[in-house]
């Protein structure tokens, strides 16, 4: 199951998806509130992570190899912690941050980006009301200084702000609060003892996102870490046959250690 990033964002991540697809079933979904999963009320973690258990009874999967991607990540994290020796293996891919990462991130996003950029971004995001282009633009000078390579990352981030829409903006508060008021920070022994065995990170060693942040986590939980060379927060876009080999890899190690056959090939998505 391919867990996408956000808060607040619809699914993003079919280009992953393929890349396994002939190994095993591969699902991915909208959380809740974004894409074509409408809601309306309140956003809780809690909520979310009862959200997968659910799809994974949905889905009648008895192994399950979750893969996160940014937010994605803490969610399979808490996922974890809830439901203990329910994912077989978990990839978690450039997250969970923990600790102080924000003020070096910030600080590397602003020397990625030149100054009026990052001025036009301030004002941007001080509006009480944006329109379609305004969004857009938001989200591209939001977005391109996570690619390694920050003039290919404009494209790139352009053509991202235009589908990766509409932006939950009242869910990335909400949970944003809550993720806040509840650490994994403050989780991570426990955490450690309830992943599974085969668990590992990985990172975009160009992630503005300090990497020193999830060598850090590796350390603590007592898992790999493994660092993708020339590829940003995002490592499938810039390095994808690096991707491709490791998450293969991945998964074809997770299922020799439950005894699962690779599956027949399969639609790279489910819903």
């Amino acid at each position: 199951m391919l867990l996408h990033g956000g808060p607040g964002l619809p699914d993003y991540l079919g280009e992953l998806a393929p890349m396994v697809a002939d190994l095993a079933p591969v699902y991915r979904y909208d959380q809740r509130g974004t894409g074509a999963s409408p809601w309306e009320g309140r956003h809780s973690l809690e909520r979310h992570v009862d959200d997968l258990a659910e799809l994974v009874e949905h889905w009648g999967a008895a192994e399950v190899v979750l893969v996160g991607h940014s937010y994605g990540t803490d969610l399979a994290a808490r996922f974890c912690l809830a439901h203990p020796g329910r994912a077989s293996a978990v990839l978690l891919m450039c997250g969970p941050f923990v600790g102080d990462w924000r003020a070096p991130y910030r600080a590397e996003r602003d020397r990625r980006m030149p100054a009026r950029e990052r001025e036009r971004l301030g004002a941007l995001e001080s509006l009480p009301r944006r329109t379609e282009a305004q969004e857009v633009e938001l989200l591209t000078l939001a977005w391109f200084t996570d690619h390694a390579d920050p003039e290919r990352g404009r494209a790139r981030a352009a053509r991202d702000a235009g589908r990766r829409r509409p932006v939950n903006w009242f869910m990335n508060a909400e949970l944003g609060a809550a993720a806040r008021a509840d650490p994994l920070d403050a989780r991570l022994d426990e955490l450690r003892a309830c992943l599974p065995q085969r668990t590992e990170l990985l990172a975009g060693v160009a992630d503005p996102r300090p990497v020193s942040a999830l060598a850090a986590l590796a350390r603590r939980l007592d898992i790999p870490l493994i660092a993708i060379e020339a590829a940003g927060h995002e490592p499938w876009l810039e390095a994808p046959a690096a991707i491709r080999t490791h998450l293969r890899t991945f998964l074809r190690t997770a299922l020799a250690q439950t005894g699962t056959a690779p599956a027949s090939p399969v639609p790279g998505d489910g819903s």
